[in-house]
């Protein structure tokens, strides 16, 4: 299989690269390696991958058609798993023109040429976000998703419509994940996991917004990368009588999110006993665009796949602070 994968230098793209060559797929990677964050990180991430003779990097944004274009034919793709994004909801306050252009204007490059090489799969990436501050939980995809609390979310709540329209005019079968706080090696600096090991490891303190009246769905990386490969071979079709899919398109929405809220003084206590240390801890008020609790119902993913995620947060911590005493120890 030829898959095309946007935003391999990325934490989840890089991971769901690499099982993906370990299977022997063809990969063709795209990233703009853009400075969001730590650029040596992502060029670290690339090199692992392009050890590997079945994979090939493209480097440029998602904005830039004219390079899309000329990736996407030479990599003349069967599917293609969208990952790149501008993330980050903190960082839609301070820079929101970045969420239009790369999440706006690249997802809608993608869907062109989705269309234009008639993949027999597009896969694209949404997040837990678009269901706001919504009180009824757990998280259904058949809710309404209608009220984002920030510029990220409504650009992502913007990429699953948008996707609609092209699978209902254009017969695409698409497939939207939602994320649940995903976590693990070589994950984002800009996350709470690596924020907090790094922050402890070198004696600062740990901001805990909401005074610590958070939970999160904390979905670890191996279990995000296990549904995604099997919903890869699971694409919607508009007349199989599959009630997960729209009416009026080859299209569907998941969840992935390993069902269970974990309190985020919990989890910082978590990361406490793996790393001998004890925390210093700066309380403070909730952030604008945070939401209290984050909470997947995973029995959509379940019925498609036979999976759920089942990394508990203890083994998850653990396999993540390995990775990065290993990784900044060179």
């Amino acid at each position: 299989m030829r898959v095309f994968v946007t935003g391999t230098a990325g934490f989840i793209g890089f991971h769901l690269a690499a099982r993906l060559l370990e299977l022997g797929h063809y990969v063709d990677g795209f990233d703009g390696l853009t400075p969001y964050y730590d650029v040596k990180l992502k060029e670290a991430r690339h090199a692992l991958l392009q050890r590997s003779n079945g994979f090939r990097a493209h480097i440029a944004l998602l904005e830039d058609m004219d390079a899309l274009t000329r990736a996407v034919e030479t990599a003349a793709p069967d599917v293609i798993v969208h990952l790149a994004a501008q993330a980050g909801v903190r960082y839609s306050l301070e820079n929101p023109r970045a969420y239009v252009d790369a999440n706006l204007v690249g997802g809608f490059n993608i869907l062109e040429l989705a269309r234009a090489h008639s993949v027999r799969h597009l896969l694209m990436a949404s997040t837990s976000s678009v269901y706001g501050a919504n009180p009824t939980v757990p998280f259904v995809e058949s809710e309404r998703a209608d009220y984002p609390l920030t510029l990220y979310a409504a650009s992502k709540k913007a990429n699953e419509a948008m996707a609609h329209s092209y699978a209902h005019l254009w017969s695409i079968p698409t497939t939207m994940f939602r994320f649940f706080t995903v976590y693990g090696p070589w994950g984002r600096p800009d996350m709470a996991l690596f924020k907090f090991v790094d922050a402890i490891e070198n004696d600062r303190p740990i901001d805990i917004y909401n005074h610590g009246k958070m939970e999160r769905d904390f979905t670890y990386i191996d279990d995000l990368v296990e549904a995604i490969m099997r919903l890869i071979d699971v694409a919607p079709a508009l007349d199989a009588g599959d009630t997960s899919v729209s009416p009026v398109a080859p299209f569907r929405i998941v969840n992935i999110g390993r069902g269970e809220p974990i309190n985020l003084l919990a989890f910082v206590e978590a990361i406490e006993r793996k790393l001998g240390k004890k925390a210093i801890r700066n309380y403070l008020d909730m952030q604008p665009g945070d939401v209290p609790r984050t909470f997947a119902d995973s029995a959509l993913l379940e019925r498609l796949t036979g999976y759920r995620p089942q990394t508990s947060v203890e083994e998850g911590v653990s396999a993540f602070v390995d990775w990065y005493r290993a990784y900044y120890a060179r």
